[in-house]
């Protein structure tokens, strides 16, 4: 669940640089730009839509507070575990036809997730649309190399979809929080069945791009998001039912053979969804772990915060979603700043500091209470914590690029923003895991014994349960800002790279 985007820094793999091919201005290049920049909307928004309606989705479905966090976690693993099979899927079949089948698939999946009549079928669903948005996300950025001529056109067409990461988890936060209040918690879902309508039936305005020899490597995606998915459960189930309950060892031994597995295949199959020559460069690998780092402290403070307004302090969803304001604000302001002094200082001098100032932020939240004020507490630690992420982004991702090869440019660009969902989805298992054993050591079952003092009215019961809840948040918070910190290690270690120079065509990494 994120909140903004960086800028950009390299053109994807096959990418248009001549100009031929791509459409002219009789081919409704407007359009075009509408369908992709939808698209990204629909794709970002849905990263942080669902954040904002989760207590409802809690109180309407009865879902566990384990099992809270898969509503979330479920779309950014499928979303981060298949985005480089979704890129190679559209370099092989048609970026254009990939990007049809994401589409539809995410939009069917959000019919199903708004008409879902339990959890098990809610988290099947956003499985769904994490699978149609890693189909469609790569493919849509490489469809404005091939749609919009080198120059202007090209340039304005990535500008607005690199804004759309912002505005996407800015949009989500607020129309997540006006459809739960007006209408119901399932119009977070319904809500993209037309917008996936429309963007499907603008496709034909996109020009194909040319298909490239290889295979997909099946093997390598299912034994990868298998192995993930078994790790996050393995943690999800321990927290819940004891580390050395049966099925949470069985969890960890698949999670380990899986990803053993998926390592092998790597490193010995001729086209690799994950090429493992990419982790040979110290500022890559170092890029790619602080990124896992962000994503997992990231991903946590969306969660936690939106159950605290909510829960704690009883904001409305609407009034929640505009709480994030300042967030999104901060996060802009220091994206910018940061895209331009990269021309200027080494990416480490500032995405380091960044990450401190973030853990500076994370803290202060570590130290709410259930009756904090927002303009005095809420807001301005808000602020903090998005300056300094918002600072780190734009390096990361020029560290992940630099000096890598013209035929690996896409394939780096899209490991980072793998490393930022996978570390979302690891980082909130991990803490979620936190926060319920921490609430539950000062009241067991912290969050059930709230809703039962809710609805008895038994405010005594409220006012423990609220206290028990918002420690176990503080204590994750406080977990997240660790997070951070060993992120400001890795950077300080690993990335050395000089002062860099941003290019015209750059792949975003989503905050999202």
């Amino acid at each position: 669940m994120s909140a903004a985007d960086s800028t950009a820094v390299a053109a994807p793999t096959g990418s248009d640089t001549t100009g031929s091919g791509p459409a002219s201005g009789g081919r409704h290049l407007g359009l075009a730009l509408f369908v992709i920049a939808a698209a990204q909307l629909m794709v970002i928004l849905d990263a942080t839509i669902t954040n904002i309606a989760l207590p409802a989705i809690q109180t309407d479905l009865g879902v566990s507070d384990s099992n809270l966090a898969w509503v979330v976690n479920s779309y950014a693993l499928a979303f981060g575990g298949l985005l480089l099979f979704g890129g190679k899927a559209g370099d092989l079949y048609g970026r254009r036809r990939m990007f049809q089948v994401g589409i539809a698939v995410f939009t069917i999946a959000s019919l199903l997730g708004g008409l879902a009549p339990n959890e098990g079928l809610l988290i099947g669903a956003r499985i769904l649309q994490g699978i149609g948005a890693a189909l469609a996300a790569p493919s849509a950025l490489a469809l404005i190399t091939t749609t919009f001529p080198v120059g202007k056109s090209r340039n304005t067409a990535m500008g607005v979809y690199a804004a759309m990461g912002g505005v996407g988890a800015t949009v989500g936060l607020l129309l997540g929080g006006m459809l739960t209040d007006v209408l119901d918690w399932r119009w977070v879902f319904y809500v993209n069945i037309p917008i996936g309508l429309v963007v499907l039936a603008g496709t034909r305005n996109l020009v194909e791009a040319e298909r490239h020899p290889g295979r997909l490597d099946v093997p390598g995606a299912i034994t990868g998001t298998g192995g993930l998915i078994a790790l996050v459960y393995g943690i999800t189930r321990g927290g819940e039912h004891g580390w050395g309950n049966g099925l949470t060892l069985v969890s960890f031994a698949v999670a380990a053979v899986l990803l053993v597995v998926f390592l092998v295949l790597q490193a010995r199959t001729g086209d690799p969804m994950m090429p493992l020559r990419l982790f040979k460069d110290r500022n890559r690998w170092g890029s790619y772990a602080t990124m896992l780092f962000i994503g997992a402290g990231m991903f946590a403070t969306f969660y936690f915060l939106t159950l605290y307004m909510q829960l704690i302090l009883g904001y409305s969803p609407v009034r929640t979603g505009f709480a994030y304001l300042p967030f999104s604000f901060g996060m802009a302001a220091a994206a910018g700043i940061s895209a331009k002094l990269v021309t200027h200082v080494a990416p480490r001098l500032i995405a380091g500091p960044g990450l401190l100032v973030a853990a500076v932020g994370m803290f202060w939240f570590a130290t709410l209470e259930p009756d904090s004020s927002y303009a005095a507490h809420l807001m301005p630690a808000m602020f903090v914590t998005a300056l300094g992420l918002g600072m780190s982004f734009v390096p990361m991702t020029l560290g992940a690029v630099s000096g890598v090869s013209h035929a690996d440019t896409g394939v780096a660009s899209a490991l980072l923003n793998t490393a930022q969902q996978i570390g979302g989805a690891l980082g909130l298992a991990v803490l979620s895991t936190i926060s319920t054993s921490a609430a539950d050591d000062k009241l067991p079952e912290a969050a059930g014994a709230l809703y039962r003092g809710l609805a008895t009215e038994d405010f005594a019961l409220v006012a423990r349960a609220g206290d028990a809840l918002t420690h176990g948040y503080t204590v994750a918070f406080a977990a997240a800002a660790g997070m951070f910190l060993a992120g400001l290690v890795v950077t300080a270690l690993a990335v050395n790279a000089g002062r860099q120079h941003v290019e015209e065509s750059a792949t975003p990494v989503h905050m999202g």
